[in-house]
């Protein structure tokens, strides 16, 4: 079959599925799991006859909205809290990878920026940290202590104060994602070109081991949970820009819902990147180095495995339940 026939065969069928996985409107489970599987169906034919085609990308985003829908019906065994993280925030995550995988590169490519301009411009860094900033760390090198600024204030003073100002960072890159991205787009860049600058200051006082190891015991986990908050971000402005087969109000509607939901997740990590920073960071400079790479590789990689690998197994796992269920 051509494929602008199988388009026109199954275009009704696909836009009514769309439509009912939206709005929630199916009579029951088995309803919804019947009609998933003829989505399956139609997306492996796809791939087999047009790889190349458009409507596969189209086929694998209508089934993976179904996955959502489908394990949002299916709790009776698992309370709703665990459910969230659990499940409904690693297929989130997996549908919506696209944009994890646009604002890591983003990331980088601004904090980039940070490091090539201070590596050019001697004055740079006290352009973007203040004159006090940059004269408070240069009397810390000398004494020692590069990272001494962690130790200031009360364990739980520190921990709150830093908790909120990340939290609060958070929340404007999501919020500002309604200027369609462009505001999610200028916090990430005035965070990274910030820390770009900052690594390389280091770098030239040849303390940059020293930074490291102390400031990325709480970095790990802060700044990839700003990544991911800029995600969502770039989600609500998508949904602005790139409605698709809804109506503009309907996709932003959806795209405030995934957005939320997403940024929710990060919470956790942001609380523990704030302990760790008012009550381990201050540390760093009498620890074992092997003591602060462990810390930094282990809160790197839960954070790490929890949005770029565990969304994967979970689809995996649904995609398996629901084909075994049907065959049942």
């Amino acid at each position: 079959m051509r494929e602008v026939a199988f388009i026109k065969q199954n275009k009704e069928k696909w836009l009514s599925f769309e439509k009912a996985i939206f709005n929630n409107d199916f009579e029951d489970s088995d309803q919804l799991a019947s009609q998933y599987v003829q989505i399956i169906n139609d997306l492996s034919y796809a791939q087999t006859y047009y790889p190349k085609s458009k409507v596969v990308i189209y086929l694998n985003q209508l089934a993976a909205k179904a996955f959502q829908n489908i394990y949002k019906t299916k709790r009776e065994d698992s309370n709703r809290f665990i459910h969230f993280w659990k499940t409904e925030v690693p297929l989130l995550t997996y549908q919506y990878r696209k944009y994890i995988y646009i604002a890591f590169i983003i990331f980088s490519l601004f904090t980039a920026i940070g490091v090539i301009s201070a590596a050019n411009d001697g004055e740079f860094v006290r352009s973007i940290l203040g004159d006090s900033y940059v004269d408070m760390t240069l009397e810390n090198i000398e004494a020692g202590d590069p990272v001494a600024v962690y130790k200031s204030g009360s364990n739980w003073g520190s921990f709150i104060g830093i908790t909120l100002n990340n939290l609060k960072v958070g929340l404007i890159a999501f919020i500002l994602g309604v200027f369609g991205g462009i505001g999610t787009l200028w916090v990430l860049f005035r965070n990274c070109v910030m820390l770009g600058s900052f690594q390389y200051f280091f770098y030239d006082k040849g303390v940059l081991w020293e930074s490291v190891r102390g400031i990325w015991i709480h970095g790990s986990m802060e700044i990839f949970a700003i990544v991911i908050e800029a995600a969502a971000g770039l989600i609500l402005g998508a949904s602005i820009l790139f409605p698709g087969t809804y109506s503009r109000m309907e996709s932003f509607k959806n795209g405030v819902k995934v957005g939320v939901k997403i940024l929710i997740s990060t919470f956790p990590f942001t609380f523990s990147a704030g302990f760790l920073e008012g009550f381990v960071t201050r540390y760093s400079n009498v620890m074992p180095n092997w003591l602060s790479v462990g810390i930094i590789l282990t809160t790197l990689g839960i954070i790490s495995y929890y949005y770029l690998v565990y969304p994967f197994k979970v689809h995996r796992q649904t995609q398996n339940e629901m084909l075994s269920a049907d065959m049942l």
